[in-house]
């Protein structure tokens, strides 16, 4: 986007809706609350080595500025999904214990609402209730969705042709849910150029300028959100849910112009590049981090015949994570002009793995739409013949790119193996973060981790009840001994379950099956962090005290019972 179309969009929450309007004057940030700023920022099926600071050749200095200037975590986790992910991060719970064992369906199962359930509290109604202001930016799929019966309906909906009124239960939106402020998109899917399903607070957004991008949108309300919270002599809490690099591969030209010969080296090529960059910045060790094989390396970048589509479609893929490196650019000048920077706690993460989906097979429906506004067809190509990056193209990375983009671990989204699970989180706080600048954290952490980690460091309290409703316990643990330097803090255990894709883990034993394999499979991650030596023949026993193990927390954390039959 020229600097031009940058500038429209910057103030682009106000001018497409009126939630913004209120940039009135407030005392200057009282000196007695010292309380920290928190700014939590995630993207969207972003891949562990996707950044500069883990190791990626995507151009991502802002990003790099909080890690070098930071701290990195090594062993951190989300869920393996979206929605699961974002309500184990809002809540502080196990995504099945907050109510989305799944996506967003109502299975009328406990752990199979769909969406934020009543047990459960989230970090925006605990820290408004300690006195913070808060504002949620980008996506927020932790709510039931509402889908026209009839599927042209639906089309036509998704097409901006017809209007059927709210996304989702407004009971269930990010401003019932403790935000003072939201500007987002409610489902999953976007069209990057003219997503369905935004809002501003509940209103729904029908029309967005003729220069908008979803990413710059993001950014540029963050930003004013930032400029408005700053007035306040009240600290404040901001949730960045971004929806980059999640397919549709839709980016800008000039974005997208910066990398159209990197990746025309191809797989191994870019993989190995990245592996070596790890090990040389010491993020992994390669004595108990070997790199993994290449998913389905029986194919080879010389004999591809797709070669040109596939380089066409990561350059577009590190385009779309540049574009939200520039935003967070914003971000940061935004708070140092504000005087905000040095007390704000700011962490940037993936919700899950890259994605090997190939959503050109999944065609238009739920959430996909099939023609733009103004009426141009958009493809599905399954033959990689239209090129990906337009808005009348839905395309994705697939498997052997997302398998890159997790560099060095196998497998991707959706699965419970390390790819899927592991990813890289930065955490940046000049005046509350003691390790040294630029140092890594072994501290085993996880998504539900952050709820615990705002409570101890805004003073708030997380309660028993809330609003009349009895409040599950946090199952999280603070990330405050990793700021501090501290080496003894952490989860000793950890496990998953989506879609039949589970693991349990204990210490450095980790017992793991992917989603379409009943086989568990035993890892020792103090030796193999990256699942390539199978010793569930050689300890059976390890096995057994796993597999009890991730029973007995399945039973007690709503994983069971499931609303279809899976196996065990």
């Amino acid at each position: 986007m020229k600097k031009k179309g940058v500038v429209a969009s910057v103030g682009l929450a106000v001018a497409v809706s009126v939630g913004l309007t209120a940039f009135y004057s407030k005392p200057s940030r009282s000196k007695a609350d010292a309380r920290p700023n928190i700014i939590i920022i995630m993207a969207d099926d972003m891949g562990y080595s996707d950044l500069g600071c883990y190791g990626g050749e995507i151009k991502t200095p802002n990003i790099d500025y909080l890690a070098n200037n930071g701290l990195r975590f090594t062993q951190f986790y989300n869920t393996s999904r979206c929605c699961p992910t974002r309500a184990s991060l809002l809540t502080g719970l196990y995504n099945h214990q907050a109510g989305i064992g799944k996506m967003t369906d109502e299975e009328s199962i406990p752990g199979y609402r769909g969406h934020l359930a009543e047990n459960t509290v989230t970090i925006a109604e605990v820290l408004k209730a300690a006195g913070y202001q808060t504002g949620m930016t980008g996506k927020w799929h932790v709510s039931n969705t509402i889908v026209q019966k009839n599927p042209k309906d639906q089309l036509d909906w998704l097409n901006h042709k017809k209007d059927f009124g709210d996304f989702g239960p407004l009971n269930q939106y990010p401003t019932a849910r403790g935000f003072d402020k939201y500007f987002g998109n409610i489902w999953g899917v976007v069209d990057f150029f003219d997503p369905f399903s935004l809002v501003n607070g509940t209103k729904p957004v029908t029309q967005v300028p003729k220069n908008y991008y979803h990413t710059d949108a993001i950014s540029d309300s963050t930003v004013a959100y930032i400029q408005s919270f700053a007035k306040s002599s009240s600290p404040f809490f901001l949730y960045v849910a971004h929806t980059a690099p999640h397919w549709p591969l839709m980016a800008l030209p000039e974005d997208i112009e910066k990398y159209k010969d990197t990746y025309k080296s191809g797989w191994d090529a870019i993989r190995k590049n990245r592996y070596e960059r790890m090990v040389k910045m010491g993020l992994i060790d390669p004595k108990t981090t070997p790199l993994s094989e290449r998913w389905d390396k029986q194919q080879t970048w010389e004999a591809n015949a797709d070669k040109e589509w596939d380089a066409r479609a990561m350059a577009v893929h590190a385009a779309m994570i540049d574009r939200m490196d520039q935003g967070i650019g914003r971000m940061l000048q935004t708070l140092r002009q504000t005087g905000q920077l040095e007390n704000t706690l700011i962490v940037f993460l993936s919700d899950n793995g890259a994605s090997p989906e190939n959503c050109a097979a999944y065609g238009p429906g739920f959430d996909r739409p099939n023609e733009t506004r103004d009426g141009r067809p958009i493809s599905y190509d399954l033959k990689k013949q239209v090129m990906p990056g337009p808005q009348t193209s839905f395309a994705s990375i697939g498997q052997r790119w997302s398998n890159v983009s997790n560099t060095p671990y196998q497998y991707w989204k959706a699965e419970s193996f390390e790819g899927g699970i592991h990813t890289p989180m930065v955490a940046f706080w000049p005046k509350g973060i003691k390790a040294k600048k630029g140092s890594y954290s072994a501290q085993m952490g996880h998504v539900m981790d952050f709820m615990r980690t705002c409570v101890e460091i805004s003073g708030a309290k997380y309660p028993q009840t809330f609003q009349g409703r009895s409040i599950s316990p946090s199952t999280g643990q603070s990330l405050v001994p990793a700021f501090q330097g501290k080496t003894n803090g952490g989860h000793t255990s950890l496990f998953n379950e989506h879609f039949g894709a589970r693991y349990a883990r204990s210490g450095n034993w980790k017992l793991v099956s992917a989603s379409r394999d009943t086989t568990w499979h035993l890892f020792d991650l103090a030796n193999d962090k990256t699942e390539t030596n199978d010793v569930a023949a050689k300890y059976p026993e390890k096995v057994n005290e796993l597999k009890k193990q991730w029973q007995a927390w399945a039973k007690t954390h709503q994983v069971l019972p499931k609303p279809n039959t899976v196996r065990r």
